[in-house]
């Protein structure tokens, strides 16, 4: 069973991981997928979500952008990253799980490489 995190601002997909407002969390086998809550999104601090989110057991994060250094930490933390994601954050779950939503489907922003906003 695969866990989920999806970076969401209220029923959207964030356009930023480290930004948003909490994270939907769906629970998935191979043939259902199932939304289990929501886990709480800690203050924007570097480095600090990646460990935050495979501490609770996620596999795979979801969500709008994050820069290059945060997908490396998420994969040396065992976790998926999809990324260029938008829309309904139930959709997303339904895409992924139908195998639609794929690693490497966005763009990384090249603006977090060393600093988000504002923060070093």
């Amino acid at each position: 069973m695969k866990k989920i995190a999806i970076a969401r601002d209220g029923t959207t997909v964030s356009g930023h991981f480290g930004h948003c407002e909490s994270y939907a969390i769906y629970h998935a086998d191979d043939s259902i997928i199932t939304h289990a809550g929501e886990l709480e999104a800690p203050p924007h601090q570097p480095g600090l979500l990646p460990p935050y989110l495979a501490s609770n057991g996620v596999n795979v994060i979801i969500a709008g952008g994050m820069g290059q250094r945060a997908v490396d930490l998420f994969h040396e933390n065992g976790i998926e990253v999809i990324i260029g994601v938008s829309g309904p954050v139930d959709k997303a779950a339904q895409d992924y799980h139908a195998g639609l939503l794929l690693p490497g489907g966005g763009s990384v922003c090249s603006e977090h490489q060393h600093q988000c906003a504002g923060h070093e």
